[in-house]
């Protein structure tokens, strides 16, 4: 063998061994995990996700890092979410994001093409409330009151685009009353202000709402799902008190940049469904009246479709615009 055959064999041989080392990429993550909540501290998504999220960094091997992002009606996390390109930032989404699909006229990003989804959560019964001073104590006297005192009833939202405004937007439509909406950059600073009487009248997430009821800093009009919550079951829906059909719910859920690797979508999807099935994790849930629900990314996707279909009708139906 001459000496340029040996030259040869061993570069062979070099590269052979380097193809592992190409080959060899480090597991994700390879540094902490950031998930932005589009609302200020102290909501129902914040609780969902630090109570998930410190079961997930347990195993993930990295801190998961919540980061508030508030305004805007959720478009300004979002934004955040969708333009982050460190492969390792995620975001927080409820209704309000299939909705701004619609409502927001120009989004700086697009909800479709943008972001790729990653797991639902949880989800939730809304329940409309008033400050005591409201004299009206069940819906119907409310709704009567409304009727012979036209645009002088203020109800608060998270913010334009949210659950609660639609649900005020709903009830508006199907009772045939004008309330004023006020919207807020998310439930924590609306409640306040509607424990204070600076609004009349909120729809919000029955578990946070529902201490206040209790304690008579509140009234309860009715609950947003199509049967009684079970959180609440003294509390008739709004459905069977004259409007059939009247449902709203407020969910959350994981999605992230489109660019993010697919190795971090499934690993996070997985390590969410490992969180929830856990009974601890799954009885604080339900305790705090909330509905656990695991999923893929693939039917997280499909929902997330037919949601942007569902509020792109009631958007037009109802005539409803950013406040």
């Amino acid at each position: 063998m001459n000496r340029r055959e040996i030259l040869h064999l061993v570069a062979a041989a070099g590269s052979l061994l380097a193809v592992p080392a190409l080959r060899a990429q480090p597991a994700w993550p390879t540094r902490p995990v950031r998930v932005i909540v589009p609302f200020p501290p102290g909501g129902t998504m914040e609780s969902v996700v630090r109570l998930i999220g410190q079961e997930i960094a347990k195993t993930l091997g990295q801190p998961l890092i919540v980061e508030n992002k508030p305004g805007a009606g959720t478009v300004i996390g979002v934004e955040a979410t969708a333009r982050s390109t460190d492969g390792h930032t995620f975001g927080s989404v409820a209704n309000s994001f299939t909705v701004n699909q619609t409502l927001v006229k120009k989004l700086p990003y697009d909800t479709l093409r943008d972001l790729q989804s990653v797991g639902l959560m949880a989800k939730t019964a809304n329940v409309l409330a008033g400050h005591p001073s409201v004299p009206a104590t069940t819906l119907k006297e409310l709704v009567a009151y409304a009727k012979n005192n036209p645009g002088k009833l203020a109800y608060a939202s998270f913010g334009n685009g949210t659950t609660a405004h639609f649900a005020g937007e709903m009830l508006k439509m199907m009772a045939g009353i004008d309330l004023v909406h006020v919207p807020y950059k998310g439930q924590a600073p609306a409640l306040t202000d509607l424990i204070g009487g600076q609004v009349n009248l909120m729809f919000g997430n029955l578990p946070e709402f529902l201490p206040q009821i209790r304690a008579a800093k509140l009234k309860a009009y009715g609950t947003t799902y199509l049967e009684r919550a079970a959180l609440a079951p003294d509390i008739p829906t709004i459905a069977e008190q004259g409007y059939p059909g009247f449902y709203t719910d407020s969910w959350y859920g994981i999605v992230a940049p489109a660019g993010m690797p697919k190795e971090a979508i499934v690993r996070m999807n997985a390590e969410m469904n490992r969180a929830l099935a856990l009974a601890e994790v799954r009885d604080t849930i339900v305790k705090r009246g909330l509905d656990p629900i695991p999923s893929t990314p693939e039917r997280f996707g499909e929902f997330i479709r037919s949601e942007i279909t569902k509020y792109a009708k009631i958007v037009k139906e109802a005539g409803i615009k950013i406040d």
